[in-house]
Parts: C-alpha cells; structure tokens; sequence
C-alpha cells in the first residue's frame, strides 16, 4: 500500500511523499488562478471550481482569498453554497458540505491531523478523518472544524467556536469546545435578532 492509499483511511502516513506532492503542487496552481481573479470574473471563479472540486452544484460562491491543501481537489459542495472571504480548507481528505450552507469570515475546516506522540510528529506523521457539514448550516465567523466532527441540518455554529465533536441537527452551539446551546425553536420562527421580530408577510 502506497502513502497515497492511506490518505483517506484515517492511517497514518507521510504526507511529503513524492507523488501525493506532485498531485498538490497542480492543485494549488489552480488554486492560485481561482484567487487571481477580479470580481467581474464570476464566470471563470465558476469554471474553476468545476475543476477544483471533487463535487460543486449550482449557485455557489465563494468569495477569495479562498485556501485550501489540495486545491479543493476532495470538497464535496452542494448547491447554493455562500463562503465569505478567508474560507480554509484542509482538505486532505473528504469534506462534504451541503445545500445552502453559509460559511461566515475565516472559517476553518480541517481533515488532517498529527499524532500527539513528539516522535512520529517530528517524522511528519498525519492522519485524516473527512468532515461532514450538513444542509442548510451557518458557520459563522472565524468557527474552526476539527478532524472527524460532522454537524447536522439546520445547525448553527456560533463565530469564534471550536468544533471538536459531532453537533447534531437543528441547534445552536457555540464555545471552545463547542457545546450545544439550545434547540431551534418558535422563538426562532418569531424573531430574527433580538426583539426584532420577523415580518412574514414582507418575507
């Protein structure tokens, strides 16, 4: 088994290997175009990331600087997808993310991780474990998602958070680590932020 069979089998390996390198580099030229490009230019940020990603729908933005391990090379985006600017992606196993989730500034998703052990870190050991993001979330600013987690439908994440472990559907959780706070309920369905209630008719 090479080192680029272990990427997503949650084994160790090394990562500088020669030929999962040689993969990246192209990954991040691409990378690279997508981040050059002006804001007029949503047609080609588009064609870009039909051939960055493993998998992206229709109506997605992302607003650069985007960063990513491997150019995006194992994203799964849904459709209608909303990133703001500083979106990180480590991407060096599989992140699934759903329809019309919204990522909040510098957010980080991470896959990839080091064992705590000094010796095998300092070999340049890492692991990967995917993350799942289901459909309809909001992640909001600056929140990081660690190796493993998956975080259900409906779910915010409060800016600044931490995700460690899963975070089920239809909450808000928030924290370092992040902890659920409470469901998603009618108070929700009545106010949008905090004595301003929602007008349904205008909506």
């Amino acid at each position: 088994m090479t080192e680029r069979d272990l990427l997503h089998t949650g084994e160790i390996y090394f990562p500088n290997d020669p030929s999962i390198m040689a993969d990246q580099i192209k990954y991040l030229d691409r990378l690279y175009d997508f981040n050059q490009t002006r804001p007029t230019e949503l047609g080609k940020r588009a064609k870009l990331l039909k051939k960055m990603f493993a998998e992206i729908g229709e109506n997605c933005y992302i607003e650069p600087p985007l960063h990513t391990n491997m150019g995006g090379h194992h994203v799964h985006f849904g459709s209608n997808i909303y990133a703001n600017f500083g979106l990180t992606l480590v991407d060096d196993t599989h992140i699934y993310v759903g329809d019309y989730t919204m990522f909040g500034p510098h957010v980080t998703v991470a896959t990839a991780g080091h064992p705590i052990e000094p010796g095998l870190r300092e070999r340049g050991l890492q692991y990967n474990m995917p993350v799942r993001i289901g459909r309809n979330c909001w992640i909001g600013a600056g929140a990081m998602i660690m190796p493993g987690v998956t975080i259900g439908d409906n779910t915010v994440i409060g800016a600044g958070s931490v995700v460690t472990r899963d975070i089920p559907a239809n909450v808000v959780a928030v924290g370092n680590p992040c902890r659920v706070l409470r469901e998603i309920g009618e108070h929700d369905r009545t106010y949008y932020y905090k004595d301003r209630k929602i007008d349904w008719e205008k909506v």
